[in-house]
């Protein structure tokens, strides 16, 4: 086994040696906007890459295609070293801040949760505010993939790792003939939504650091914001709207753009069955929604909750985490609707997490062709998405995905209750970090944030939190008996 674990070793060390150079946005953040911190990050850049190099050099001559038990030990191994890592500058700029809290904020801002412990980011140094928000932003698309995009030398277990990374059902589906290309697809699509929604927000009001900073986290679906009232702090229809229309396009199949840039036509979009139901159930949740909270007296009148639903909503339904009202107030109705919708509405392709909707389409069309058996025991009925027949293994794949997903949360919030949680906030927690999505309620609500849980319940929410990620099957394998025979 230690020789199968060598490989793996010296791949780690090659990504570490690139995530250094991850550091250089900071650095030049820090200089530009004369924070006086670009120390800390040349001096976490030397440790990391010093870290890499000792690592890649020791286990130079074991460097060979990884077999896929070997790419699903890389994934795990390498996003757990990246949030450790990551943790450097953190740990120097605030010393009160321990290595648990640290951990925390980025393996959140990684995963792409948007969960944070930290308080006082409005006055909080800008490169730091900068650190997170990228970290969000390389989370979003895979550290993973973004290493075989920029490093075709890489190379090793190129498809066992977009397997195990890219999230959705149906991965042995490239957009190009090279695994390395498809990354570069995928992350030029990335950039140029990104650049777009920078700008958009500057024009709708923001600076153009805070307009970066959240193009980063909403591209990302990462939900991490500057300021501690999250965007609830600018008071902007206009921002709200700029985030609406980009946090919906990362929802979407980012496969489907390419596809669409392709054919020069934005056919591919609507021909998509899965962002079809995506912006559907989007348009109709806001609006029933919406109704529900005038009628309840919530907001004085049908356009204001209309604004506040919108916003929140698709925010915690694409799993991106603003906010801009205390929704923990609202009827528990509604806040759990949300919370509902973040499980089961994303695109598989995107920075989104949860089930994903391909899963949730494919089992509701599952569940319709059982009771129409019933009545016609000999009918043949396959299920299909977009005029597509989805092969067997598939579903039987999305059965056991569904299982491991809920009794994940359950036995999840149960930790968290053993621990002294109540049930609103540990149920609500585990539902927010396995879907990547943020806030829950009550003690970890959109008015607060997670830094009143004791240090077991981080580390619960932290190993939740990669399960999402990694989309619940890619980690649990290594806790099976049979990932580790030979």
């Amino acid at each position: 086994m230690i020789e199968e674990l060598l490989p793996v070793v010296n791949v780690l060390g090659r990504l570490l040696c690139f995530f250094s150079f991850t550091y250089a946005i900071p650095v030049v953040g820090s200089l530009v906007m004369g924070d006086g911190l670009e120390r800390v990050y040349g001096g976490a850049t030397f440790v990391t890459l010093a870290a890499g190099l000792i690592l890649y050099s020791s286990t130079r001559r074991h460097y060979r295609e990884l077999r896929s038990r070997g790419g699903f030990i890389l994934v795990v191994a390498a996003w757990a070293m990246m949030a450790g890592i990551a943790t450097l500058p953190f740990l120097t700029v605030y010393p009160h801040m321990s290595f648990t809290d640290a951990y925390f904020e980025t393996m959140s801002g990684l995963t792409t949760t948007g969960a944070t412990v930290m308080t006082g980011l409005d006055g909080a140094p800008p490169s730091i505010n900068l650190w997170r928000h990228e970290l969000n932003w390389l989370g979003g698309m895979g550290i993973i993939v973004l290493a075989v995009a920029v490093l075709p030398l890489l190379g090793v277990g190129g498809m066992q790792l977009y397997k195990a990374e890219v999230p959705g059902p149906i991965k042995d589906t490239k957009l190009t003939a090279r695994i390395s290309d498809t990354a570069k697809a995928l992350w030029l699509i990335y950039f140029g939504l990104t650049a777009a929604c920078t700008l958009s927000l500057r024009l709708a009001g923001m600076s153009w650091f805070d307009a970066l900073c959240h193009a980063f986290s909403a591209l990302s679906l990462g939900g991490f914001s500057t300021r501690d009232a999250s965007v609830g702090a600018f008071d902007s229809v206009a921002i709200e709207a700029v985030l609406i229309v980009f946090m919906t396009l990362a929802a979407l199949n980012f496969a489907t753009y390419f596809a669409a840039f392709q054919g020069r036509s934005l056919k591919a979009l609507w021909r998509d069955a899965e962002a079809r139901a995506v912006v559907s159930v989007l348009v109709v949740s806001t609006f029933g929604v919406a109704g529900y909270l005038w009628e309840t007296g919530t907001y004085p009148s049908f356009p204001t909750a209309l604004r506040h639903t919108a916003f929140n909503l698709v925010s915690m339904a694409t799993d991106c985490g603003y906010a801009s009202q205390d929704f923990g107030h609202w009827p528990i109705f509604a806040s759990l609707w949300m919370f509902f919708l973040s499980c089961v509405t994303v695109s598989s392709g995107s920075t989104g997490g949860g089930i994903k909707m391909i899963r949730t389409l494919s089992l509701a069309k599952q569940a319709r062709r059982e009771l129409t058996r019933l009545v016609h025991p000999a009918m043949v009925d396959p299920v299909k998405i977009g005029g597509a027949s989805l092969p067997g293994k598939i579903i039987i794949g999305v059965l056991g995905f569904i299982f491991l997903y809920f009794m994940s949360i359950v036995g999840m919030s149960f930790l968290l209750m053993l621990s002294g949680l109540d049930f609103l906030s540990a149920f609500t927690a585990i539902i927010a970090c396995i879907n990547n999505a943020g806030p829950g309620l009550n003690q970890v609500g959109p008015a607060t944030n997670y830094a009143g849980l004791s240090n077991f319940q981080i580390w619960v929410c932290v190993f939740t939190m990669l399960l999402g990620r990694l989309e619940v099957l890619s980690l649990l394998v290594l806790f099976t008996p049979d990932f580790w025979r030979r």
